[in-house]
C-alpha cells in the first residue's frame, strides 16, 4: 500500500509560553496602542524595534501592521511617487507589485533565473528606466547581492529589500535586508515569526527612518521610539509628511519579542527539514532541485523544485497524485491564481510585458510550505511521495 502523509500544511507551532504570558500581561493592563503608556513605561512595540535593530545590525527600526505596509512605506519614504517606475522581480507574490501600485507607481518587472532569483543581466538592461529597485527575496532565494548592489550603486538606483521570506538569512554574513537602503520583513502567520500579521522596516538612513515613522502614524510622539533617528531628523519633514496610519500594536509586539530570541534555533530546525526534502527528491528523473549558492545562509521554510519542459497536464497530474497522498503542492505556472499563489500575468492592474525566460521557469515551478510542525522523518516521507509520483508521471512521457 502506498504511503500517505497525514499532517497539515497550514498548521503552525503553538505560540511560545513566554510570548503568551507577555501578551496576556498587555491585555490585562489594556494599553494596546503603542503610544498609550504610563509614567516611565516603554511600549512593547518600541522594545521590539530596539531588539530587532540589534538582531540585524541596523541603526533604525519601525514596527508596522504588515509586511506589505512596510514595503509601501519604504517606497514612500525613499521618494517614490505617482507615475514613477519601480523595478521588481517577476517571481514574487502579489503584495509586492501591490505595494508599488498602492503608492501610484508603475512596476517594471525583471526576469527570473532557474535559481529563482532576479536575472542580473535583465536588470542591468533595465536599470536606466527607474530609480528604485524593490528586490524580492522570493521564497528565501537570495541573489548575488555584491553584484546586484554594484550594478545599482553605479546606476544610482536605490534598493529596497523585501525580506518576507528571509528573516534570519544572510548573504556572505550580512543579514538579509541590510544591503539596500531599506529592508522590509513580515510577521504574518506563515513567515518566520508569527503575530498573525505585522511587519518591520529597517534602515541606516535617518531621513528615511524619520519619514517612515511619521508615515506610520506617530503624530508628534515620535520621541517615544527607541530605534529612531535624532529628533533633528524630524524637524524638516514633520509638517510635510502625511499620516498613513499602520502602526503595530503592543499586543503583537509582545507576541513577537520572545519569538525573535528563538529565531536562530528555529532557522536550524527549518533547514534540517529542508535538507531532508532536498536529499529525498534529488536525482529524481524529470525533477530539478534548486541549487543554493554557498554564500547564501538561507531559511528553509519552503521548498521548491522544477519540472522543466513539462506540459501543464503532466504538472497537474503530479499535483493531483501527491494531493491524494496528503502532500499539498502549489504551482506557479498555473493559468489562474489559486490561494496565495499567482503569476505575474495575473496582476492585470499593471501593464504586462511578456517575460519569456520567467515564463519557462514558472511553467515548471512547484512550491511547498515546510511548517515546523513537520518532523524530519515526515519530510523524508513527503520527499518519497513526491519522488514516486514525479517518477511515475515522467515515465509516461
Amino acid at each position: 500500500m502506498s504511503e500517505v502523509f497525514k499532517g497539515s500544511f497550514t498548521q503552525q507551532e503553538p505560540i511560545p509560553e513566554d510570548a503568551i504570558e507577555a501578551a496576556v500581561a498587555v491585555m490585562r493592563h489594556g494599553r494596546l496602542h503603542r503610544y498609550n503608556t504610563t509614567g516611565d513605561e516603554v511600549a512593547e512595540a518600541a522594545l521590539l524595534e530596539q531588539e530587532f535593530a540589534a538582531l540585524v545590525g541596523t541603526k533604525y527600526c519601525l514596527s508596522v501592521a504588515s509586511g506589505g505596509y512596510a514595503i509601501a512605506t519604504a517606497l514612500r519614504a525613499v521618494g517614490v511617487g505617482h507615475g514613477d517606475r519601480v523595478l521588481s522581480n517577476a517571481f514574487t507574490l502579489a503584495p509586492v507589485p501591490g505595494a508599488i501600485a498602492a503608492v501610484g507607481a508603475v512596476p517594471l518587472l525583471v526576469e527570473v533565473t532557474e535559481k529563482l532569483v532576479i536575472d542580473l543581466d535583465d536588470l542591468a538592461n533595465k536599470l536606466g528606466q527607474a530609480k528604485v529597485l524593490l528586490l524580492s527575496h522570493m521564497r528565501g532565494h537570495i541573489c548575488d547581492m555584491d553584484a546586484l548592489m554594484a550594478l545599482c550603486d553605479a546606476a544610482g538606483v536605490t534598493v529596497i529589500e523585501d525580506c518576507a521570506h528571509t528573516m534570519g538569512a544572510a548573504w556572505r554574513g550580512t543579514p538579509s535586508g541590510r544591503h539596500g537602503a531599506v529592508g522590509c520583513y513580515s510577521c504574518q502567520t506563515y513567515k518566520h515569526v508569527n503575530a498573525g500579521e505585522g511587519g518591520l522596516l529597517v534602515t541606516d538612513d535617518p531621513e528615511i527612518a524619520a519619514r517612515a515613522i511619521l508615515l506610520s502614524g506617530s503624530y508628534m510622539m515620535y520621541e517615544r521610539h527607541l530605534a529612531s533617528p535624532p529628533q533633528a531628523a524630524f524637524e524638516k519633514i514633520k509638517y510635510q509628511t502625511p499620516n498613513i496610519s499602520g502602526r503595530m500594536d503592543n499586543l503583537r509586539a509582545a507576541l513577537l519579542r520572545p519569538q525573535l530570541r528563538g529565531l536562530p534555533d528555529q532557522v536550524g530546525r527549518w533547514n534540517e527539514r529542508y535538507h531532508a526534502l532536498e536529499f529525498g527528491v534529488r536525482n529524481t528523473p524529470g525533477l530539478s532541485v534548486i541549487e543554493r549558492n554557498q554564500n547564501e545562509r538561507f531559511v528553509g521554510s519552503s521548498f521548491q523544485f522544477l519540472l522543466r519542459g513539462w506540459t501543464a497536464a503532466k504538472v497537474n497530474d503530479v499535483l493531483s497524485r501527491c494531493k491524494r497522498r496528503g502532500v499539498e503542492l502549489k504551482w506557479f505556472g498555473a493559468a489562474e491564481p489559486s490561494g496565495f499563489t499567482s503569476k505575474y500575468d495575473s496582476w492585470r492592474y499593471i501593464d504586462i510585458t511578456p517575460l519569456p525566460k520567467s515564463d519557462e521557469i514558472l511553467a515548471g515551478l512547484v512550491d511547498m510550505r515546510v511548517p515546523l510542525t513537520f518532523s524530519v522523518d515526515e519530510c523524508s516521507l513527503i520527499a518519497r511521495i513526491i519522488r514516486e509520483e514525479v517518477s511515475s508521471v515522467f515515465q509516461q512521457n
